[in-house]
């Protein structure tokens, strides 16, 4: 355990942050199935809106790259056209 009083405080901050991230990951992870899921259906272009606006605010926030974020809209993108 720390025994500088910063230290102390930058251990809780960043535990507070991971479970933030690991919170925003997991939303990320279900949007995006949920999206491959609807496919072909009513919804399937609500679903995909909902989950780009979600990978755009999760690289805008810095919890996953701008590269990563656009890597996967485009891989979800191909995924969609291709059904």
């Amino acid at each position: 355990m720390a025994n500088i009083k910063s230290q102390k405080k930058r251990i809780l901050t960043n535990a507070k942050a991971a479970d933030r991230n690991k919170a925003v990951k997991s939303e990320l992870r279900t949007r995006v199935k949920n999206a491959e899921q609807a496919a072909g259906t009513a919804d399937a272009a609500a679903s995909l809106s909902l989950a780009v606006k979600r990978l755009d605010m999760a690289a805008a926030k810095g919890i996953i790259h701008p590269n990563a974020a656009a890597r996967r809209k485009s891989r979800l993108m191909k995924k969609l056209a291709a059904k």
